[in-house]
This record gives structure tokens, C-alpha cells and sequence, in this order.
């Protein structure tokens, strides 16, 4: 697995990860350089978390840093050093499907087992959920959701939606009060705000004071075909499906189309999910044409049924 690439400036770590095909690279498996921290029962909890999951173990290396800061800055304290508090106020920019919310879920978890965070739930809002009807509305609103996010994490998903109404859109007004949120209590909470990557590099850019907010900024890569291919295998298994292996070929012929096609807005998992979903269905509607019920046919699906499966998503 490559190492990410972290360039510090003016108080940021961007971390840049790159996926890559570790059959083609030779990588090595994530879980030997992990190997300090495997008698850590928060670390394994997490790390085993993020063996449930298809594409993550890219974002392994993240976590890795993040705990062993943590735990490091815990050792300090008890030798008598000087440990600096650093918020830990995140930006994950990716497309649809790349993780971000899993990872956020699967960082908060880890926060509460270390008693970072004291309650470490997780809180996941968007734009509504911020923005009032008048003036005044939505700085109450965006209060008392940092109260309830107290102790744990705030998940703003496509938080550059908060800036697409211009100046005197109320977005603006929950931009300003989650700022000044964010230096008062910074340390009662985490917040994570997530998005594409063009539209949140412009989102930050907006209000001078988001940047230097944000120490920890991470860029979710799109899975690469094979990883999808894996992920579709396990979704149809856990639902009880076989994919017939002729249909594999073409499935990653539609796949390298579909990201092309689709390109920053492909959705990764969900459009798996879509494309399985779909295929489910036209399977269904398949085997009642043709009478057939037998076990092998109710397990197994065909090349003909993600090729209209592919068509249909494509003309949705």
C-alpha cells in the first residue's frame, strides 16, 4: 500500500491516499504495519471494523496516524511532558460511495474507546437540518446541534451546500455560528464536514476562518474496478446471490464505462448497490417468463440481467 502523502501548512495535514491494485503493486498486507498497536483493544476494534468493509483499507493508514498521535500524546502526559491540544476537526472530500461516512462513524467509535470523546455518538445532518426561515433561526438551530453533538462527532454531509444561496442566504449565517462553535468548544466535539473535492476546496475558501479550523484534511480515492467487482460479489452473497461467471467480464467492461462516463460524479458503492438492486429485480421479472424456480436459478444471476440492469441506471 503506498504511504499517503502529508504536506503541513499553516497548521493543516492534507492527507492525500492513493488506492492501488495490490496484486499489480506487491503491496504488502495493511495489518503487518499496524503491528505496534495489535495488543491495543480500542485500535482493534477499529481495525477489524475496517476489515467488514470492501476499498478502506487505503483510509487504514489515516486512522494508523490519528491513534498513534493520540495514545502517544497520552504516554507524554504521563511521563510529565507537554502534550499539545490539537482539534481534531476533519474534511473528508470524495465522491458519493468512496466511505466517508463510515469512516466518520468507525473514527468516532474509536474517540469514545480512547476517552477522547465522552459519549463519541454520531450525528449526521445536512443543510436542513441547519438552515432556518428567518433571521436568528438558523443560528439556533445550528446551536442546538452542536449540543446534541457534544461529546461525540457532527457529520455534515455536502457541507458546501451551506454557501450555494450567495450572501444573503441563511447557509451563511450557519457557516459563521458553527466558526465561532468550533474555537469555543473545539474540544467538546468533533466536526466533520464532507463533499465533493471541487466543492469543498471552493467551500473552504469562502470564509477565511474555515481553513485553519480544519487540521486533519482527507481525500477519499474512487475504488478501482476490481475492488468493486469484490464488493458486488460480497453485497450478492449477502443476499443470498451468485453471479454467474460469465457475467463478470462484462460487469467490469460496464464499470470502467459507467466511471468514464459518469467521471467526478460516479457514485462508487452506490452505484453497486443500484446496479445489484437492479439486477435483483430484472432477475425476478426473468425467471417468471420463463417458469423457473428451481434453487440454481433463484441463486444465480446472468450477464443479461446486468446488462439491462446497466442500461436502465444509465437512462435514470
Amino acid at each position: 500500500m503506498e504511504q499517503s502523502a502529508k504536506m503541513k501548512k499553516r497548521g493543516q495535514i492534507n492527507v492525500v491516499i492513493k488506492s492501488t491494485n495490490r496484486e499489480e503493486k506487491g503491496a504488502s498486507n495493511p495489518s503487518s504495519e499496524v503491528s505496534p498497536f495489535l495488543n491495543h483493544t480500542e485500535y482493534n476494534k477499529v481495525m477489524k471494523e475496517f476489515d467488514r468493509y470492501v476499498g478502506l483499507d487505503s483510509m487504514k493508514s489515516f486512522v494508523h496516524e490519528l491513534y498513534a498521535w493520540l495514545y502517544l500524546n497520552k504516554r507524554r502526559e504521563e511521563n510529565g511532558l507537554k502534550v499539545g491540544k490539537q482539534s481534531l476537526h476533519m474534511v473528508f472530500k470524495g465522491n458519493p460511495g468512496t466511505g466517508k461516512t463510515t469512516v466518520a462513524r468507525l473514527i468516532a467509535s474509536m474517540l469514545k474507546e480512547m476517552n477522547v470523546l465522552e459519549k463519541g455518538h454520531f450525528l449526521e445532518v445536512d443543510r436542513g437540518d441547519l438552515v432556518g426561515e428567518y433571521i436568528g433561526h438558523t443560528a439556533q438551530k445550528t446551536k442546538d446541534l452542536v449540543q446534541k453533538a457534544m461529546g461525540g462527532v457532527l457529520f455534515i454531509d455536502e457541507a458546501y451546500s451551506l454557501a450555494r444561496g450567495g450572501e444573503k442566504d441563511f447557509g451563511k449565517e450557519a457557516i459563521d455560528t458553527l466558526v465561532k462553535l468550533m474555537e469555543d468548544q473545539q474540544h467538546q466535539f468533533v466536526l466533520i464536514l464532507a463533499g465533493y473535492p471541487v466543492e469543498m476546496d471552493h467551500f473552504l475558501r469562502l470564509n477565511p476562518g474555515l481553513p485553519s479550523r480544519f487540521p486533519m484534511i482527507v481525500s477519499f480515492p474512487n475504488y478501482t474496478v476490481d475492488q468493486l467487482i469484490q464488493m458486488l460479489k460480497e453485497m450478492a452473497w449477502q443476499r443470498d446471490y451468485d453471479i454467474n461467471n460469465h457475467a463478470i467480464p462484462y460487469i467490469k467492461e460496464i464499470l470502467e464505462v459507467a466511471k468514464e462516463y459518469q467521471n467526478e460524479r460516479f457514485s462508487n458503492g452506490r452505484f453497486i448497490r443500484n446496479l445489484l438492486e437492479k439486477a435483483i429485480r430484472l432477475q425476478a421479472v426473468r425467471l417468471l417468463k420463463e417458469g423457473n424456480y428451481d434453487k440454481e436459478a433463484l441463486l444465480t444471476l446472468v450477464r443479461g440481467d446486468f446488462t439491462k440492469a446497466f442500461n436502465n441506471i444509465l437512462l435514470e
